[in-house]
Formats: structure tokens, sequence, C-alpha cells
């Protein structure tokens, strides 16, 4: 056994989650050992696919999977879902060869660990065969229990010399919840019982919170909301919100702008969740619960911050709160049912062969299975299938949006149901997003995936037509293409819908087998930018 086949068993052995990456001769051998110790490999057409692969499976898992990248080119070309899964705090571990210490001429030599490091990804290195099982072991241990990208570098003189005999790995236990102290329990508690309109947001860091937070909630009277990346937390909940920010409904909005006391629980509190600071009274105290100490505060003042694992200040804070009332009163709950976007009118744009978004993502959300798992690309349309796609719970949803690039979206909905084969997967995104991920269509018709992805087709960067206003739109603006026709190269089923009536052919397909995708090419009306982004652009 050489080195390679070393810290591919070894990562089998701590426990790895699904290995996904592109296969080249500086990171075969690790690649085949990580499969021959039992860890699933699935074979992407593009690194950068295969990096927001890995980032929706860990998401959705909560496993840690691998990204096995060729070196240099291999690693540069994940570079932007490897940044994606950084600043998301994603536990991931990208295992890449490296050229070897004596190839300082090589053109596959690039500062590889300086490359993870400016994108906030932790850079390690398997240094020598004597240290290769403590080096891989610290790599995983980093991104389990800190919840961080790692990018392990082997490099290709290291992996080819003889492995040692090693013992197994030890086990790697999760992250140990942060319990929070007395005086701030008390403190929350405190602001909790002088609130009479108290809202809850929860975000990322609550995913998988929700029992502690609606208990809380309930003894308190609070109304409860989420960022966009936890959607779908407190699905079903009479005084769920939905999600606060851009994609908030008007009388979401308008209930959180009410709100006397807003808690963020493993939420930020940054400009998109608060729609840069006006969801937020300026007469509102402002609490935030993190297990990170700089997390506090760092987008805005806060009252109140409180270190600590949101499951357990939940239900620490339960535990001595009063009973209140608060914002929970049957015109407020009337409020809520009547003001859900499925609920809202609007004036339908369908006309001159082209379909309203916001009518599709409403026949689509009644058509569509509810046990589904929804993933956004990144653009103008992605309000549309945040807002109007429903999903059961915080994992129904993967929001792979922290660095806002366009074209991550299909490898994520291909992550997102290898983690949850049980679910329908549904992808929302734009022509541009697609255009640049067309490859891993492949990927998905070879894994033989049940996936739906419709395509909000204007034939433009969306976003930058109504940013720009009135300027030379002749640099975002394209011909329009034929996604059915393209899905159905590779041997997807599509369809092309421009108006409610065309839809019948998505009832057929899943009627049926549901053996590979289906591409829905939506010829989608101009909205005239939408209600979320023209927000975003006024501050």
């Amino acid at each position: 056994m050489n080195v390679a086949e070393l810290v591919g068993r070894t990562l089998a052995g701590l426990g790895a989650g699904t290995a996904f990456g592109v296969v080249g001769s500086g990171n075969f051998e690790v690649t085949n050992a990580l499969r021959a110790g039992g860890v699933r490999f699935v074979a992407a057409r593009h690194e950068g696919g295969a990096a927001s692969m890995a980032d929706a499976y860990a998401r959705i898992s909560g496993k840690v999977p691998v990204l096995s990248l060729h070196q240099g080119c291999g690693l540069t070309n994940a570079m932007t879902g490897i940044a994606e899964a950084a600043k998301s705090r994603t536990p991931m571990l990208v295992l890449t060869a490296d050229s070897a210490a004596s190839s300082v001429l090589s053109n596959f030599r690039v500062d590889q660990d300086g490359l993870a490091a400016a994108v906030g990804a932790v850079p390690e290195r398997v240094h020598s065969a004597a240290s290769a099982v403590a080096d891989t072991v610290r790599a995983f241990r980093t991104a389990r229990q800190q919840r961080r990208t790692v990018v392990l570098n082997l490099p290709l003189d290291v992996q080819a010399q003889p492995a040692p005999a090693q013992p197994s790995p030890p086990s790697v236990p999760g992250p140990a919840p942060v319990r929070p102290d007395g005086g701030s329990v008390t403190a929350l508690a405190d602001l909790l019982a002088a609130a009479e309109r108290p809202v809850f947001i929860a975000g990322r860091g609550a995913r998988g919170s929700r029992e502690p937070l609606r208990a809380l909630a309930s003894r308190c009277g609070a109304l409860l909301a989420t960022s966009a990346v936890a959607h779908g937390l407190f699905h079903g909940e009479e005084f769920a919100l939905g999600i606060s920010g851009g994609f908030s409904s008007p009388v979401a909005a308008e209930l959180i702008v009410g709100a006397d006391l807003v808690v963020g629980w493993g939420c930020a509190l940054n400009m998109w969740t608060t729609r840069h600071g006006s969801l937020l009274s300026p007469h509102a105290k402002l609490a935030q619960v993190d297990v990170e100490q700089a997390a506090l505060g760092a987008h805005r003042p806060i009252d109140l911050g409180v270190v600590g694992d949101v499951a357990c200040t939940a239900a620490d804070v339960l535990a001595v709160a009063k009973e209140r009332k608060g914002y929970r009163t049957e015109d407020v709950a009337a409020r809520i049912a009547a003001g859900r976007w499925n609920d809202v009118e609007h004036d339908d744009l369908s006309r001159g062969g082209r379909i309203d978004p916001r009518t599709l993502s409403k026949l689509l959300d009644e058509l569509l299975p509810a046990e589904r798992i929804v993933s956004i690309d990144s653009g103008n349309f992605m309000g549309y299938p945040s807002a109007y796609l429903s999903v059961p719970d915080e994992q129904g949803f993967c929001f792979t949006q922290a660095f806002q690039s366009i074209g991550l979206g299909l490898g994520t909905a291909i992550g997102a149901a290898l983690a949850r084969p049980d679910r329908l997967p549904v992808l929302g995104t734009g022509d541009g997003g697609l255009h640049m991920a067309l490859s891993e269509l492949d990927t998905a018709v070879r894994l033989r995936l049940p996936l739906v992805v419709i395509v909000y087709n204007d034939a433009a960067y969306g976003a930058e037509i109504h940013h720009f206003g009135d300027a030379d739109m002749t640099t975002v603006r394209f011909p329009d293409s034929d996604f059915a026709a393209i899905g159905r190269g590779f041997g997807c089923a599509g369809v092309t819908v421009r108006s409610a009536e065309d839809l019948f052919a998505v009832r057929e397909w899943l009627a049926g087998p549901r053996t590979a995708p289906l591409v829905i090419d939506a010829k989608i009306a101009d909205d005239g930018g939408s209600w979320w982004l023209a927000e975003a652009f006024r501050h």
C-alpha cells in the first residue's frame, strides 16, 4: 500500500460520506482507495459541478463528503463551488492532488494552500508517509467538528511513498453542543417576558432544532420565520411566516416590521435576511444566538448576544420562560393564513407565448408531490421557486447562494437528490445558470435521477436587464434556447411551457416511471424585475 491508498482507506474508515469528483492521474489511486473502502464515488462531468454536488450532499445528509480532484487545474475548476461551501461553513473535505515539492517548473504548480485560504477554506496537507494518517484525521476532524470546508493537499511524491503499517483511524465525533451560560439564559428569558410582539428568525445554525424552538415560541407568543437557507424548518406551523428577507410575503414583512423583539437563532441577521435592515423596526430589541462569539453583532448592533447551540439555548430558556400570548392572536393567525405567497393574487402577465413566472410556480406547486427537495440557482427568477414551491421541512430546500454565483444549481440539485433519494428532486434555474452547468445533465441521466429541472427562461441575464435600466442590453440578451430539445439530447424528457395548458406534459411525466430527468423549458413573461431584486437594488 502507498500513501494515496492509505489516505483513501483512512477517510473511508473515518466514515466519510459520498465522494464526488473528476478523476485524473493525480487523484486516480486515492479515489479508487475510497471506493475500495466502501465510499460511493459519483463521477461528475466538471469539477465545478462536483463541488456543488458535495456541498449540497453535506447540507442535506449531515455527513462529511469528499471532493476528489486532480492537481492544479482540477482544483481551479472547482474553486467557485469550494468558495460557496467555505462561505456557508459546509463541513466538506476537498481531497486534491498537488505537484511534488521538487516540481517547481511544473505547469500544474499553483499555490494550492493560498487558493484555499483565499476563499475561506482551511488548507491542510499530507506531509509524509509517517504522518499521513494523522494529517488525514486532523483534516477530517476540522471539517466535521468545526463545520469547515477543508482542502487536503496530497503531493504526488508523498502519494507514491510506501505506507507504514498503521492502526485503524480513531473515530471522529460530531461537534459537541455549546451550552449557554446561566446569565445569558436569564437575560434572554427576561427580554422575551417583556416583549409583546416577539419574532424568531432561525438560520443555518438552527437546522435540526425545530422542536425546542417551536416549544419556546409557543410559550412566549413568538412568530416563527427563517432565513432562506433554513426554509421549511417550521412548515405546517400556524404562526410560521416563511422566509424573512427579500422573499418575504407582504404580510410576513409587515408582521416582522411590527415586532418589538427579534431573536436570530443561528442566523446572521444580514442584509438579505433583514432587507438591508428595513424589516427591523428601529424600536425593536435584537438578540442573537450563535455557537461562535465572532458571529454575534457581526452585521448589526444587537442588544443581547448569547453564545450557545440553538437547541440547547432554546431548551434552557424554555425551562425558565414565562407564558405569554405575545404576537399569537386570532387576528394574526388569520392574516398569516390568508397571506402566504400562493394565496396572494397577482395580475397574470401570461400572453404572447410567455407564461407569468408566478402563475407557473403556483401551478407547479400544486402539481408536484409534496415530498420534494427544491434546489435553487441564482438569478432574477430565484424568488419564484423559493417563495411558491412549498417544502416539507428544512431538508426539503437547498440554497447554495452565500457566494451568489449563477450556475451552481444543477450540481446542487444532484447532490441533494443523492442525499435524500426518497424525495422528488426539483431544480429552479435560469437559462443563464443552466447554460453554465449543462454538462451535468449527463450526470443526472447517468444516475437515473427523477430530477425536475424548471428553467425560468427569459433569454437573458435577467438581474442585469433590470438593474441597468435603459442602458444598452446587447451584452446580456441572447437568442432563445430550446432547453427541451437540449435536455432530450442528453437523454432527459423535455417539454416547452408557454401557457398553463402546456403543463399537461408534466402531469404525464409524473404519472410515468420517472427514470430520467424532466427539463421544463418555461418561456417566462417579463416581470419588470422581480420584487426581491428590486428591493435589493434600492439599497
